[in-house]
């Protein structure tokens, strides 16, 4: 207190009914809300995690179960207070929370009725935040239950564990309070988008060797690994370590495969709703659970060329108040230390999803593999212009009298002068794994195929070597089940003649 000034007090308690509505605003989606009940979950030690919902019902809700340590009735009061830790208190390894709001401001967040039960040491407890009883009393006082029959899902409890269930749902009506099927049909969509982000933010305890298991209404959550390590293609660099006073930050990128090297289904489903666009960068790990990803943290811009660049970034609880961690545990800030070495490696860290994208074009504009197209470069433009020498252009002009040919020529140089790059590059910007060469029907095949193998049998080359060169190139590549049948049929006939 400053010398000579005399204080006074005066009571500043905030009015409960004010501030635990605004407790609702904090930002949290249905999905960040979930995770951060599931958080608690793990760090009560529970091996298997239940959601469990009821929406086509006139009160439908959402709950939550574990089997962890469950709580003593104090601990569950505590448990119960907004801001029951203090975010600067040392906190163990696997303690996933934060700010001691998250169990209150995520199920306000969605609900306006929380009850919590729980069990430990076959003891019962159980305590109810009732938003509206709070708005009547304007006071602080949690109620607490002795009889827990009638609270839905109580019976999933076993000999310990904990019960988090919302009710009043009035954050996820959609606006169709009065329409019990349309609110089931929009709570039941942001589950489905539920399931996915928690897929992907616990991906680490559900692959454990020993993992973890969440289950939403009786299914069990498989694990999303946004960087693919089973899959043989993607390329892993070595581990590097940052050590800084507050602990150590691990980092270590991985180059995920090009969609031409796995399933449509898990190239889909490793993108997301937004695409593998959105999904590149940097993602950010708190004790193993993922805070935050697809961002570059502005050291670079998202691009089509980087898109399969992911790097995995691990950090303690304790270097929250470095890197910003907010109460949702949805966003952080990157120190300026580890900023100044992730500047220096960026570029190691994108090149190998540039160099699998440009492996895979240069093949397809090699001069070497008869491309239909050349990729002329020059002044520091790209140009793409159509291949007149290729066996299929050439070979039809040969047939052509000899006053047309001068035309046809000319008629490929408009198809090439008239590539619509613009509306290209729109696409490749969004989905750019969606823009596949068009069909030919039969005879065009055909046809292609018979002046190839003509041009390239009269020049000498080996079979084995032109069915290898054209199954690099449209169209043969993107229909070589229907090419190798036509190559068949050709050399069948001519060893038959």
């Amino acid at each position: 207190m400053r010398q000579g000034l005399v204080a006074r007090r005066a009571d500043a308690t905030p009015h409960a009914a004010a501030l635990i509505e605004g407790l609702r605003d904090i930002g949290y989606s249905l999905e960040t809300a979930i995770s951060d009940i599931v958080d608690n979950s793990i760090t009560a030690s529970a091996r298997r995690i239940q959601i469990l919902t009821e929406t086509f019902s006139e009160e439908p809700f959402i709950a939550i179960a574990d089997d962890g340590m469950g709580m003593t009735e104090d601990e569950l009061v505590a448990a119960m207070r907004p801001g029951s830790r203090n975010p600067l208190d040392t906190r163990e390894k696997l303690d996933l929370g934060r700010f001691g709001l998250g169990l209150k401001s995520a199920s306000f967040s969605q609900c306006r009725r929380l009850t919590v039960v729980t069990r430990t040491n076959g003891i019962t407890s159980a305590a109810v935040w009732d938003l509206d009883d709070v708005a009547r009393r304007n006071d602080w006082s949690v109620q607490l239950l002795d009889d827990i029959a009638a609270i839905p899902c109580a019976d999933q409890l076993g000999k310990s564990g904990t019960l988090v269930l919302w009710e009043k749902l009035d954050r996820l009506s959609g606006g169709y309070k009065l329409n019990v099927a349309k609110r089931a049909e929009v709570i039941n969509q942001r589950l489905a988008e539920t399931e996915r982000h928690l897929r992907l933010v616990f991906h680490r305890f559900l692959e454990d060797p020993k993992p973890i298991r969440i289950l939403l209404n009786g299914r069990q959550l498989r694990p999303l690994d946004p960087f693919a390590r089973k899959n043989s293609a993607t390329i892993a660099d070595p581990e590097e370590i940052i050590t800084l006073p507050q602990g150590d930050v691990e980092i270590q990128s991985f180059t995920i495969p090009h969609h031409k090297q796995m399933s449509t289904s898990d190239w889909d489903d490793l993108g997301g709703p937004e695409g593998h666009l959105k999904s590149q960068g940097f993602y950010l790990y708190r004790g193993e659970r993922l805070i935050l990803h697809g961002t570059w943290f502005g050291l670079c811009r998202q691009s089509e060329l980087t898109k399969l660049s992911r790097v995995r970034i691990d950090i303690s609880n304790s270097m929250d108040s470095d890197w910003k961690i907010d109460v949702k545990k949805s966003s952080a800030q990157l120190p300026s230390a580890v900023r100044d070495r992730l500047k220096k490696v960026i570029e190691r860290i994108q090149e190998g999803s540039k160099r699998t994208y440009r492996k895979r074009g240069q093949k397809l504009v090699d001069h070497n593999r008869l491309p239909l197209w050349h990729r002329i470069q020059s002044d520091g433009q790209i140009r793409y212009r159509p291949n007149t020498d290729h066996p299929i252009f050439a070979e039809y002009a040969e047939e052509l009298p000899e006053h047309l040919r001068r035309g046809f020529f000319n008629c490929i140089s408009l198809v090439g002068a008239s590539l619509p790059v613009e509306t290209l590059h729109a696409d490749m910007a969004a989905v750019a794994e969606d823009i596949v060469p068009d069909r030919v029907d039969e005879d065009t095949l055909t046809q292609a195929v018979q002046a190839t193998l003509s041009v390239l049998l009269a020049a000498k080359k080996q079979l084995k070597d032109i069915v290898a060169l054209m199954k690099e190139v449209d169209p043969f590549r993107t229909a070589w089940s229907d090419t190798q049948r036509i190559i068949d049929a050709i050399v069948e006939a001519n060893r038959a003649k």
